[in-house]
């Protein structure tokens, strides 16, 4: 990680006029759903790149709770932007080829509608009085200013943390507006613990002596000092116990000297205290409480029924990535929203990118390799080019096809899928066999890894890729929901075999199995006869330091389980692949694979 002991996400923003920002004063009042409404709203947006003729390359990018218009530089001549590591020209959302929006949320400091604006009521500025707002009236004026623009419908939205809840409600509310939906870093609900330390920073900023009711603009001085206490409050979430100790265990005894009114004696606190200080220059504190509460509100459900039924309305493609370490808005709520996505069969990809960073890892380069490409090759795939027309069933799988090249097996397993058929590919990789699939218009295609850079390769590849393990079981699937749950070549590095395999009969009609045979002749002359470790030419090449198998078993021994755990085997393929041939006399001497088609019984 760094070794710039005062960077962190807030290092580029500060509190200069903006030079390319732009005013929409929407054309309606905007009702408001905690009541009331907004007889004026002005958004401040930016825009980057050129919107193409089709009016079908827009991206929206959504910020989080401190974050403005001003998402990426706009010439070498410009200020950075808070998210320029992602937007720009060849980066991942690619402004050569994207025209891409991003506007300060209503209730802002940085040009829209907010607290600090004039109340036309009143002709002072809001204050206090600037009524609850939600999450869903921020995205309500979004949509305001894309009728403006004349953008019926985004490509995609874009957005983490508090940005990220603004995608989801884009994508179940207004869905018929946008195709595809990256959330990241976020959750359909603030945990309590989130929302006590979102509670404890509004209280230092309602208790500061210079807080006066929120009518401090007209006053020499405002409530500074609360505002900066809520913003280290606020980056002790942000970042993660292990980010911490790069940061401050080395030296926690040398504070840097920086001119602050706050504690200095330690290292971590001369940095939060930087933090607060810096982020008081930009930044108002009645906004902070009006984006903060917004924040805390937003609430799509807690139980899975309830999430479910917030995401059936959704007909876009989603990709959520979450990070290892972020406590504020932890993976489990991630994959939250992605089980109520395919409880609804809805098209989505997710990974839960393993990061030293904490929160703020979406905002920082450290990961960007792999969270960036995530998002890249998404969008890549929301405009695809054109598909040459499917090749008939067997036309596919002739000596020059991927399953010819790589895998013996796919091209029997290929054989065995029905038409048509939903496919749920456990262990994908990154994704050849789905990919091959596809050819042959089947009606869904989803794969699950562990992988992250074989997921990535999968969404580059257009695919639905769910990132899982596998021993941990699938209960976010349902009984009978794919046609055919398939399972090549995986089962020897499954530590909860019998779990597995349950739970493929569970949500596949039928499932198909490819295993290693261990039984096979060379493996047994060569332990036998020479003493090694087993391995062949074929399947089972491995050297024993190398190899992914934990599991040595054979045909019989498979046969053997499903026997007794009462699973059908409906059918059983052989294969030598040393030879490229089936194998029909001893298989379990002669056969180096084994595909099986089971089901319940």
């Amino acid at each position: 990680m760094t070794q710039n002991p005062f960077e962190s996400s807030d290092t580029v923003r500060h509190a200069q006029p903006l030079r390319h920002v732009r005013l929409a004063r929407l054309a309606q009042p905007l009702a408001l759903e905690m009541g009331g409404q907004l007889a004026e709203v002005t958004l401040a947006y930016e825009t980057y790149g050129e919107l193409n003729a089709a009016r079908d390359n827009a991206v929206l990018i959504c910020h989080a709770l401190s974050g403005d218009s001003h998402v990426a530089q706009h010439d070498e001549a410009d200020d950075p932007g808070w998210w320029d590591i992602v937007v720009g020209p060849g980066k991942a959302i690619d402004t050569r080829r994207y025209f891409v929006i991003c506007a300060n949320l209503l209730g802002g400091c940085r040009g829209s509608t907010g607290p600090g604006s004039v109340n036309p009521a009143t002709g002072k500025p809001f204050g206090r009085d600037f009524p609850t707002i939600t999450v869903g009236d921020m995205v309500a004026a979004q949509r305001g200013l894309l009728d403006q623009l004349g953008i019926e419908r985004l490509l995609a939205v874009v957005g983490g943390s508090l940005g990220g809840q603004q995608a989801l409600v884009w994508g179940t509310r207004y869905s018929d507006r946008v195709r595809g939906v990256v959330a990241l870093a976020t959750s359909a609900r603030l945990s309590s613990q989130g929302l006590a330390f979102d509670v404890v920073g509004r209280n230092a900023i309602l208790r500061d002596p210079h807080f006066h009711g929120g009518r401090y603009y007209d006053r020499p001085q405002g409530p500074k000092v609360g505002l900066a206490l809520a913003r280290m409050i606020g980056h002790i979430t942000y970042l993660s116990r292990e980010a911490m100790r790069e940061k401050f265990e080395a030296d926690r005894l040398k504070p840097r000297d920086v001119a602050i009114e706050f504690e200095k004696r330690f290292s971590v606190g001369s940095y939060l205290g930087y933090q607060g200080a810096k982020f008081v220059e930009r930044f108002d504190a009645n906004s902070y409480l009006t984006l903060s509460i917004a924040m805390d509100l937003f609430d799509l459900g807690v139980t899975a029924a309830e999430l479910a039924a917030a995401f059936r309305p959704t007909r876009a493609r989603w990709l959520v990535i979450s990070f290892s370490s972020d406590w504020l808005f932890p993976p489990e709520q991630s994959r939250d929203i992605v089980n109520a996505l395919i409880a609804n069969n809805a098209p989505v990809s997710y990974c839960e990118v393993q990061s030293p960073c904490g929160h703020d890892a979406f905002l920082l380069p450290h990961d960007l390799d792999r969270y960036g490409e995530m998002i890249r090759a998404f969008l890549d795939q929301l405009t695809p080019a054109p598909h040459a027309a499917p090749a008939a069933r067997g036309e596919a799988y002739g000596p020059t096809s991927i399953f010819y090249q790589h895998r013996l097996d796919y091209e029997r397993i290929a054989e065995l899928v029905p038409p048509g058929a939903s496919v749920l590919d456990l262990g994908c990789g990154s994704g050849t066999f789905l990919a091959g699939l596809r050819a042959t218009n089947h009606r869904r295609l989803v794969g699950v890894e562990l992988d992250e850079q074989k997921i990535l390769t999968g969404i580059g590849r257009g695919l639905d890729i769910i990132q899982a393990d596998l021993n941990r079981g699938l209960g976010a699937f349902a009984d009978g929901q794919f046609d055919c749950v398939i399972l090549s070549q995986t089962l020897q590095a499954v530590q909860d075999v019998e779990r597995v395999l349950t739970e493929m009969v569970r949500i596949g009609r039928t499932c198909i199995v490819s295993i290693p045979n261990f039984g096979y002749h060379r493996l047994r002359t060569m332990l036998a006869e020479t003493g090694r470790a087993p391995k062949s030419a074929g399947v089972l090449h491995y050297e024993w330091y190398n190899t992914p198998n934990i599991r040595f078993f054979t045909i019989a021994d498979f046969e053997d389980f499903c026997r007794q755990k009462g699973i059908r085997v409906h059918r059983r393929i052989t294969l030598d692949t040393e030879a490229k041939a089936e194998v029909f006399e001893h298989p379990n001497l002669n056969a180096d694979l084994a595909i099986f088609v089971i089901s319940r019984t």
